[in-house]
């Protein structure tokens, strides 16, 4: 992509248009992965239905959420209806024909409200790095992307982390703005300001080796999948190809990682909804506890679903930002070409 730095500092787009890309994208893929954590919530919900107070995880394709269950058997839209699904498939049939097709995407508006801004983050502040460090290195050092990846991600987290808290506290107690005021002020006041990022640290263990390794295999698979093809830039379905593939990788390895902040993002739930003390453990004395528990298996339970739900989600993810930014460079070539 050509360069003009006085400009487009950044492949011949503006960093608003880099934001627009990337939101764009957030969107498109909450709206494609939603529907299969929506199903997966509900199978879930029919085999052991949620006690009151119980905690579950809620992924957009984008973020891991906490959701609190309020009222037992009833306490989500997602299984009020007393509907039985054999399978993935019937569970897709059978929410659409009772329910109505919207009940595929319950309870992803509120989530948006923190994972749209943690993704235009996360996407803007890894391209940022990138040309800057490639700018001052003057080169296209092949570890620049893996540092960007992890310092853009940690950035993203460390923003968002604090907001997550304030949620499930919303959620979990039912407040008012007024009472949820106080009650951070409270929380602060009694552990001070580092309280407001209980979680953080599982959190980063995962999600910034993640980002290192995804984005590192991402621009790898990219450049080997264009001189396959003989490409001077990547189509879409080469951003799409080279995503997925990034994305399964680093997937299954930090998937210990993921056990551990699935487990400790649960007990900082039922600490908010049950009063219930959260373990003092490090991580890596949880780690230990686990293969201690279930062996070296259990530090890679769920290696299908989550291969299943991040590779696509990255994917999508990637390829229309990718297609967004060569939207906003077209347009703005056109632009210069207008102007003389």
């Amino acid at each position: 992509m050509a360069e003009n730095p006085s400009e487009c500092p950044l492949g011949g787009i503006t960093p608003m248009q880099q934001m627009l890309a990337s939101g764009t994208g957030a969107l498109f893929t909450s709206l494609f992965v939603t529907p299969l954590d929506v199903v997966k919530i509900r199978l879930q919900a029919q085999r052991t239905p949620f006690s009151k107070g119980k905690c579950f995880l809620y992924c957009n394709g984008l973020m891991d959420h906490l959701y609190v269950c309020q009222n037992g058997n009833s306490c989500t839209a997602w299984y009020k209806t007393p509907t039985r699904f054999t399978g993935t498939l019937d569970a897709f049939v059978k929410i659409i024909r009772y329910e109505g097709i919207r009940s595929l995407w319950s309870g992803l508006p509120p989530t948006l409200v923190m994972a749209v801004p943690a993704t235009v983050i996360y996407f803007t502040g890894y391209d940022q790095l990138r040309d800057f460090l490639r700018a001052r290195m003057d080169s296209q050092g092949r570890y620049i992307p893996l540092v960007a990846g992890a310092v853009a991600r940690l950035g993203a987290v460390t923003v968002i982390s604090p907001l997550e808290l304030i949620r499930t506290k919303m959620q979990s107690r039912q407040l008012s703005y007024r009472e949820l005021r106080v009650c951070i002020q409270l929380a602060v006041a009694q552990d001070g300001w580092l309280s407001l990022w209980r979680g953080w640290g599982p959190t980063v263990l995962r999600d910034v080796p993640f980002s290192a390794l995804y984005w590192y295999n991402y621009e790898l698979a990219k450049a080997w999948l264009c001189s396959w093809f003989h490409l001077q830039e990547a189509t879409f379905m080469v951003s799409f190809a080279a995503g997925g593939i990034s994305g399964m990788v680093a997937a299954v390895l930090t998937l210990p990682f993921d056990v551990v902040k699935t487990q400790r993002q649960i007990e900082l739930g039922n600490m908010e909804t049950l009063q219930v003390t959260a373990s003092k453990s490090s991580t890596w004395l949880l780690m230990r506890r686990i293969r201690a528990e279930s062996g070296t298996r259990g530090l890679f339970a769920g290696f299908l679903p989550r291969v299943i739900k991040v590779a696509p989600a990255c994917a999508i993810m990637i390829s229309t930002y990718e297609f967004g930014k060569a939207f906003f460079q077209k347009v703005n070539q056109e632009r210069q070409l207008s102007s003389l």
